[in-house]
């Protein structure tokens, strides 16, 4: 990650260093918050923030779950407000490829009662390159996790909270420790939810699968597009729900991610997945993918937001 020279906070654009908050923050202690993260790209048209609206109306109804009402400063923010306001940071910034504005309580509050504690917004931009490292796209390495995917019981597991993700953190560490890039983290039924921060794919029987909405996952932008440019391009797609059975034996597997884009996956849980290399399909969706975000496939335009 390259840090940027400036984040967005409450309407003020403020030097990196200078955007803090409380050690006692309601936020920082119990993961009040709502965030997003959004990838930047740049174009033949300058900078584009792919996926603005989709992104920016998921931050408001994830506030609207949590309770925390869009007043700053005493300024009232809305749907087009907060748009608005990505838009300037990442225009305030350069070299740019992802931003992530978080909406989180950072009154100084001890107790949990999260009732009329202040809310603060702030927008960060950096250089995020590829988010699974150089070589993913050569394929990564998958383990299933021994720690539970959040369900809609535990929380509201269709907007990015913050304190949600606590049990991804874990899942990645287990990752890592283990040599994998991700981890497969599965549902209170034992049914392949998503990675800690991914949505997954599966090529099986001439046909793509990805976990339904039901099945404890967020409901993905990134997982939306693929789907959408899956369909175009003349493949069924079919969302249900996936075992691990049929995910470890599936012809091709990859993960989507706002963060990791389209990213194959070469085994899982030490089983190599089709012949231990990229597969057509995934590779096929990813080309595709890189020139609807660039700006080069002019039928998908209503998906980018120029900057300038």
């Amino acid at each position: 990650m390259e840090k940027t020279e400036f984040i967005w906070l409450n309407g003020k654009l403020v030097k990196w260093a200078d955007a803090k908050v409380h050690v006692l923050s309601h936020a920082l202690n119990y993961g009040t918050g709502v965030f997003e993260g959004i990838r930047v790209y740049q174009t033949p048209k300058g900078p584009a923030i792919f996926r603005l609206k989709d992104h920016a109306r998921r931050l408001v109804d994830g506030c609207a779950m949590m309770g925390i009402d869009l007043v700053f400063d005493g300024k009232q923010y809305d749907y087009e407000s907060v748009m608005k306001a990505i838009k300037d940071a990442v225009r305030a910034n350069k070299n740019t490829d992802y931003v992530k504005p978080c909406i989180f309580l950072s009154g100084e509050e001890v107790g949990l009662n999260p009732v009329g504690v202040p809310a603060s917004f702030a927008i960060t931009c950096i250089n995020m390159g590829a988010y699974l490292g150089k070589d993913a796209d050569n394929g990564i390495k998958l383990i299933t996790s021994s720690w539970q995917r959040p369900d809609y019981l535990c929380g509201p597991a269709g907007a990015k909270v913050n304190g949600s993700y606590v049990a991804s953190c874990l899942a990645k560490r287990e990752a890592i420790r283990q040599g994998a890039n991700e981890a497969v983290m599965l549902n209170r039924e034992g049914h392949v939810a998503e990675c800690t921060g991914e949505n997954l794919f599966m090529f099986k029987h001439g046909k793509i699968f990805t976990p339904a909405v039901g099945e404890s996952i967020l409901q993905g932008v990134t997982r939306g597009s693929i789907i959408q440019v899956a369909k175009d391009l003349g493949y069924e797609v079919v969302e249900t729900a996936v075992t691990r059975f049929e995910l470890t034996t599936a012809d091709e597997v990859w993960l989507t991610g706002t963060a990791a884009e389209v990213a194959p996956v070469t085994s899982v849980d030490g089983r190599v997945i089709g012949n231990g290399k990229p597969g057509k399909i995934s590779k096929a969706i990813h080309a595709e993918f890189r020139k609807i975000a660039t700006g080069e496939d002019h039928k998908y335009d209503i998906w980018l937001d120029y900057v300038n």
